[in-house]
């Protein structure tokens, strides 16, 4: 399978992942998705009763390219491959999303302090009758946060549209002891695994 040119379309908001598509010298399109508005969300993003932290973001990542996809074809776009992702951070068995408030910045923050917990990056790319999905799950060990600390980075715009309430390529790289995984996953896109599925899907990268 050979892509029409040599870009992707991004079906994502985040900078973080413009910035570490670029690293690996990928050109790409955004493609966003409604995420609110008086029509709703294009693909939601609550959690079903009963899912886990891996079906969850492997189901979210996958209807967001697959919707990308559809979008593509729809508006008669240029054919190109439509990768979409999704994270998310999860403790004790429970899933911690982007915080709506201060409040709930803090006590996610408050739980992670001095403990281990888990970050999971699910990728999904469609092109054509392609469409796969690859997950990748990080641990990190957060020291033991000072009530200053929390209050302080809660202060900052930084852990509001983050899921866990915090972001590693920030300053909250400060309240991290150890990782065991992958740094650009827990950052929101895995370049190992992206790289795999594009160019399954086609694109040439090295």
């Amino acid at each position: 399978m050979k892509t029409a040119d040599h870009k992707i379309y991004l079906a994502s908001k985040s900078p973080r992942r413009r910035e570490l598509l670029r690293q690996i010298g990928v050109d790409f399109e955004l493609l966003l998705l409604r995420s609110d508005g008086p029509r709703g969300a294009d693909v939601t993003e609550e959690v079903l009763p009963g899912e886990s932290a891996l079906d969850y973001v492997a189901r979210v990542s996958n209807e967001k390219a697959a919707f990308a996809w559809d979008l593509v074809r729809r508006r008669h776009l240029t054919p190109r491959p439509v990768l979409a992702a999704d994270t998310t951070v999860t403790i004790d068995g429970a899933i911690l999303g982007k915080p709506a408030d201060r409040a709930e910045a803090v006590a996610m923050l408050q739980q992670l302090s001095g403990r281990t917990h888990e970050v999971l990056t699910s990728i999904a790319v469609h092109y054509k009758d392609f469409a796969e999905q690859r997950t990748q799950v990080s641990q990190v060990r957060f020291g033991v946060l000072s009530p200053a600390s929390i209050a302080a980075y809660c202060a900052t715009p930084e852990p509001y549209d983050k899921a866990g309430g915090y972001g590693i390529q920030g300053s909250a790289a400060l309240f991290v002891e150890h990782i065991e995984g992958s740094h650009s996953g827990i950052m929101g896109l895995p370049l190992y695994e992206t790289a795999q599925l594009l160019r399954l899907a086609g694109l040439p990268l090295p």
